[in-house]
Parts: C-alpha cells; sequence; structure tokens
C-alpha cells in the first residue's frame, strides 16, 4: 500500500528517521515495525548516493520511502522522486513562493514543472507503465512543506493553499527558536503547543496532510489528537541507544 493512502486511512503514521549514511541501516529500520521511512538529506550524513540505496533498501522491505531534502534543492526533490521515493519533505518554506517553487518541481504540467524521468521509480513502483505512472504521480506523491519559522506559520494558508502542495511538516526544535526570537530551543514551550495544535487543525480543514517531528514519543497520541496523521520518531542512533538501553537494563536485572 502506498504511502497516500495509508495516511488517506486516517490514523497516526510513524516514520523512521535515517540520518547515518547507510543503506544497510535505513533497510534494518523499513524492516522494524515503522509504518515509514524517511532519509534525511538536511541534518543527516547521507549522501546522494546513499540516499538513493537506502530508497531500494526500504522498498525491499516492503515500506514506503520518504526524503528531507537540504534548504532550496527543489532539483533535488525531482530526483528523489525519480529514484521512488514517495514523499519529500522541503524544509524552511516560509512563503507562498517557496511552496510554488517546491510544488513545481515535485509535480508534472500542468500543476508543475517536473520533468520527465523515472526510470528507477519505475523499476521499483513495477505495478506502473510510464502511462500509468505519469497519470498517477501527481496524486500518489507527496509534497510536504516544513513549517518552522513564524514567517511560515503566517503564510500557512496560502501555503496550504498552495496548487501542488500535498501537506506540512513541522519542525518544533526551528519553530521554538523562531517562536522565541532565538532565545532558545525548546519545542516543549508550552505557549507552542497550541501554535502546533493550530497547525494541525488548519491542515486538517485544509484537506492537507499534517506530520510532525516528535521530539517526545510521548507527545505522539496528542498530536493525533490535533489532526496530525504522521509523527516521526528520533534518529536512528538514538533509536539504537533507546533500544540498547532496554536490553541492558533486561541483562543487568
Amino acid at each position: 500500500m502506498q504511502l497516500r493512502d495509508k495516511l488517506d486511512q486516517d490514523r497516526m503514521l510513524i516514520t523512521a528517521w535515517s540520518t547515518s549514511p547507510s543503506e544497510e541501516m535505513a533497510g534494518a529500520l523499513a524492516r522494524c515495525p515503522f509504518d515509514t521511512v524517511t532519509v534525511d538529506m538536511q541534518h543527516g550524513a547521507h549522501t546522494e548516493t546513499t540516499a538513493f540505496a537506502s530508497a531500494k533498501a526500504i522498498f525491499a522491505a516492503g515500506k514506503p520511502a520518504i526524503m528531507r531534502i537540504p534548504v532550496g534543492r527543489n532539483d533535488l526533490a525531482s530526483r528523489a522522486l525519480d529514484m521512488g521515493f514517495e514523499a519529500v519533505i522541503a524544509p524552511m518554506i516560509n512563503s507562498v513562493s517557496d511552496a510554488e517553487a517546491f510544488a513545481a518541481a515535485m509535480k508534472y504540467p500542468p500543476v508543475g514543472e517536473r520533468s520527465w524521468g523515472p526510470m528507477r521509480a519505475l523499476q521499483l513502483h513495477s505495478g506502473h507503465s510510464p502511462e500509468s505512472y505519469f497519470r498517477s504521480a501527481n496524486s500518489e506523491t507527496l509534497a510536504l512543506a516544513m513549517i518552522e519559522t513564524r514567517a511560515a506559520f503566517a503564510a500557512l494558508d496560502g501555503i496550504l493553499a498552495t496548487d501542488g502542495i500535498d501537506g506540512i511538516f513541522v519542525g518544533p526544535s526551528d519553530l521554538s527558536i523562531s517562536w522565541s526570537d532565538g532565545a532558545g530551543v525548546d519545542p516543549q514551550n508550552e505557549e507552542l503547543q497550541d501554535v502546533i495544535a493550530e497547525i494541525g487543525n488548519r491542515a486538517h480543514r485544509a484537506g492537507k496532510a499534517a506530520a510532525i517531528f516528535a521530539v517526545d514519543p510521548a507527545d505522539v497520541p496528542r498530536f493525533g489528537k490535533m489532526g496530525y496523521r504522521l509523527a516521526a520518531l528520533n534518529t536512528d542512533p538514538a533509536i539504537i541507544h533507546a533500544g540498547a538501553a532496554v536490553m541492558l537494563d533486561k541483562a543487568r536485572g
């Protein structure tokens, strides 16, 4: 089942977060009971080579792959789709013009300006012919614009209304920096929780997907009540550390 179809089931999906430049690690995460795996090229150590190989490993495990591109790398958004990723997260979408540029790279005409060349995607998604892929790609691939600044929040309705933008992805840490005018990083800031709730609810009312990075996994049920339907659970090193702590606690009694 594709990521779009899973989101349409109106339940919370959980994505692992791959930062290590290893297709083996990405594939191992995909074989865990996550719903999807996100390959992070903004703050992660992935190169294009390891990211593209990771997409294949994630798909081989039966899970959809998501990529987060670096800031402004809309050219990489198009390449990610060509390599079989089903969704792309774009950071620092702070205006309608930012959203339009991102959407243009993500969607074929007449919605956007994505050029033709999904050869790896057609190999992975073998149920598609070139013709059927072209007809369905605009609706089946997801463009997720990150909301992580005051400017993005002010432009939220316009970003949500942008043709080709399928949803938003909240970065609570960066949003807390912007919200405090650079005073610090505090994603649990009490005032910020109302802002996060409003973003989720406004996205839900607009018929767009709402996703968020859950700094604390215990926050995921609360985010679900706010209208979010995709949550990221920390990075692969943190997942390893958490698992190791549980195992060592058991081993040491």
